[in-house]
């Protein structure tokens, strides 16, 4: 266990550095884009890709470093990634998850982004320290052995071998390391993604 925290730790700095050093240069793209000014097709486009590039830098650093704030509703749609939808409505509208809840919840929506390779809605309802996270879309479906790593850490820590992979074994790390409790439902309908529930006390 000591192990296991003394390697999420170092994950979580070196996640804060690369964000650190990706968020300057972003922000002075899309101010020099700003600058330039007209509606050139090509120049709307880069103004597009710098502002996901932002917003994507925000997503990482409020999910993967240990500083991350407590996120409203209106915080938490601001950073989900453009081909996402995100369903809030099972919320109450004043909600706000605190850390660690919020990062948990930014790293299902990382989760989920991986999951629905052609984009999708990502369902969120309950409270803000009692969560059902649900799925749906064209190819919707949780990456192959999820559900180990939710149960076997030691599972999930050699799951972390393949970066193209890597949020599946992350998220379960994390939440075993924040106090989170993280776990699979039963699925409701046959070929659906089971629900996510995740809970703190």
């Amino acid at each position: 266990m000591a192990d296991r925290a003394e390697a999420l730790r170092i994950a979580e700095v070196l996640a804060a550095r690369l964000c650190h050093d990706l968020a300057g240069p972003a922000g002075s793209l899309t101010q020099a884009l700003d600058l330039v000014g007209g509606n050139d097709e090509g120049l709307a486009l880069a103004r597009q890709a710098a502002a996901e590039l932002a917003r994507r830098v925000k997503l990482l650093r409020a999910a993967w470093t240990q500083d991350g704030p407590a996120l409203s509703l209106p915080m938490l749609r601001d950073m989900v990634p453009e081909r996402l939808s995100l369903d809030l409505f099972g919320l109450p509208g004043d909600s706000v998850f605190q850390p660690p809840m919020a990062r948990m919840v930014l790293n299902l929506i990382l989760l989920a982004q991986e999951s629905l390779p052609t984009g999708g809605l990502v369902s969120l309802y309950g409270t803000d320290t009692d969560l059902t996270v649900t799925i749906a879309g064209p190819k919707a479906s949780w990456p192959p052995g999820l559900a180990l790593c939710l149960v076997d850490l030691d599972a999930a820590m050699a799951a972390l071998a393949d970066p193209r992979t890597l949020q599946m074994p992350l998220t379960a790390l994390l939440a075993s390391g924040l106090g989170v409790r993280l776990s699979m439902l039963m699925s409701a309908r046959n070929g659906t993604p089971p629900p996510l529930r995740l809970s703190i006390s």
